[in-house]
């Protein structure tokens, strides 16, 4: 038997199949087109779940359950995305308008996308371990709690939202209408924002003439500029990994859990990222006299959705 994971974002459409320990047997996307009614986006869904299904040589009898990673709040008892703002839904019922248009009543586990992909991870590079938690660091800030193997979702389904804990005292906007989130600090939107800030202080910065020759600035800008030693880089580069380790300070003195996954496209820095992160987890983390938290890369990257959707339908 085989499941479906899916990974509904803001820019594609994501699905594979996957099989009971994980390993995705076959995978594509199409876009998204978020602006469209949802009801085409649930049906280009199910349209890629069965031409992947056919092409691996499997029919729909085949497939045990189906795992959907939505962004936003959703209820998993009734299959709907009570609110998801990146791609627009409030109070749609998703499991059953893809159910009808894969044309099959399969079971289906809908997730928050963060949540997903930190199961995805866990059963990669965590498993084992009874308290994981996940964070990625990307257009927002996301992440999910493992504990025992099962998600901690809260009593209501919008717990794990790591992205906006308070770093900052009435700080900066962020996206969800508070100020200081940690999302507003430790995002690759923050950190595009701070390159931008500091290269209009510094013309004379390295930063400005890598992003006029790559067109744009990326959260690579800083990094790579600082890796060539740009001063003005290196600054930007080195708070933002402050704010990063801060927020992750922050989460293990709530919870200490046995392991810490970072993800996202920045965590590709490795132990550029990494070792600065450690260094200051080891100087402020409040626990000085027990064991400590490991603080790992995750290791699936753009994959984790596929599979943790895959596995929260394995558990469903």
């Amino acid at each position: 038997m085989i499941y479906i994971g899916i990974d509904l974002g803001g820019t594609n459409i994501a699905a594979g199949l996957v099989d009971e320990k994980g390993n995705i047997l076959r995978a594509d996307s199409v876009p998204t087109v978020k602006e469209r009614n949802w009801k085409e986006i649930v049906k280009d869904m199910a349209t890629l779940a069965k031409r992947l299904t056919e092409e691996g040589g499997y029919t729909l009898s085949d497939v045990k359950a189906v795992g959907i990673g939505c962004p936003g709040t959703v209820d998993n008892a009734t299959g709907t995305v009570v609110y998801s703002n990146n791609v627009v839904m409030e109070n749609v019922p998703l499991a059953e308008e893809f159910c009808k248009h894969l044309g099959a009543s399969l079971p289906i586990s809908l997730e928050n996308d963060a949540n997903a992909a930190a199961l995805g991870e866990y059963m990669t590079c965590g498993e084992g371990v009874d308290s994981f938690v996940f964070i990625t660091l990307g257009t927002g800030v996301g992440g999910g709690i493992v504990l025992d193997g099962k998600l901690w979702r809260g009593f209501n389904g919008a717990g794990a939202e790591i992205g906006h804990q308070s770093l900052v005292f009435n700080g900066k906007p962020c996206t969800c209408g508070r100020r200081g989130c940690l999302e507003a600090y430790a995002s690759v939107t923050a950190l595009i924002a701070q390159t931008k800030e500091a290269m209009a202080e510094h013309p004379e910065s390295a930063m400005n003439r890598w992003a006029a020759e790559k067109g744009k600035v990326t959260g690579r800008t800083a990094f790579e500029c600082a890796a060539a030693g740009d001063a003005v880089a290196i600054t930007v580069r080195d708070r933002y990994i402050e704010y990063v380790a801060e927020g992750i300070c922050s989460i293990v003195n709530v919870l200490q859990p046995k392991v810490l996954a970072i993800g996202g496209g920045i965590s590709r820095e490795g132990e550029v990222l990494l070792k600065p992160i450690r260094d200051y987890f080891e100087k402020n983390d409040f626990n000085k006299h027990m064991p400590k938290t490991e603080i790992r890369i995750a290791t699936l990257f753009g994959d984790a959705g596929i599979v943790g959707a895959a596995a929260s339908a394995a558990q469903a």
